[in-house]
C-alpha cells in the first residue's frame, strides 16, 4: 500500500514538474515549483516511514524549510529587484 502511495507521489511529482516547465507566468511557475517541493518533503516522509527510518523525516523537515525560503526570496526578487536592498518600493529603479 505504501509503495502505491510512493508511486502516486512520484506520477504527481512529474504533473507537477510539467506544469513548472510550461507555466503561463512566472507565479504559476513558482507554485508549481512550489508544489514539486512539497511532494518531494511527502515522498521524504513516506519513503522514511516505509524504510523504519524515522530519520529522513528530519531530513524532509529541513527541505520544507529550504523551500519556504526559497519560495519568498524568489517572490521578494520579483517584487522587489536585487535582494541586497531594503525592501522598499522604487528603491534604484
Amino acid at each position: 500500500m505504501l509503495a502505491a502511495a510512493l508511486l502516486g507521489i512520484l506520477v504527481a511529482g512529474a504533473l507537477m514538474l510539467v506544469r513548472a516547465l510550461r507555466g503561463p507566468t512566472i507565479f504559476d511557475r513558482l507554485v508549481a515549483a512550489n508544489a514539486v517541493g512539497n511532494a518531494a518533503i511527502v515522498f521524504l516522509a513516506v519513503l522514511g516511514f516505509f524504510n523504519g527510518r524515522p530519520d529522513f523525516l528530519d531530513i524532509a523537515l529541513a527541505y520544507a524549510l529550504l523551500n519556504i525560503i526559497g519560495v519568498f526570496a524568489v517572490l521578494k526578487f520579483f517584487r522587489y529587484g536585487p535582494l541586497g536592498g531594503s525592501g522598499e518600493e522604487g528603491e534604484g529603479v
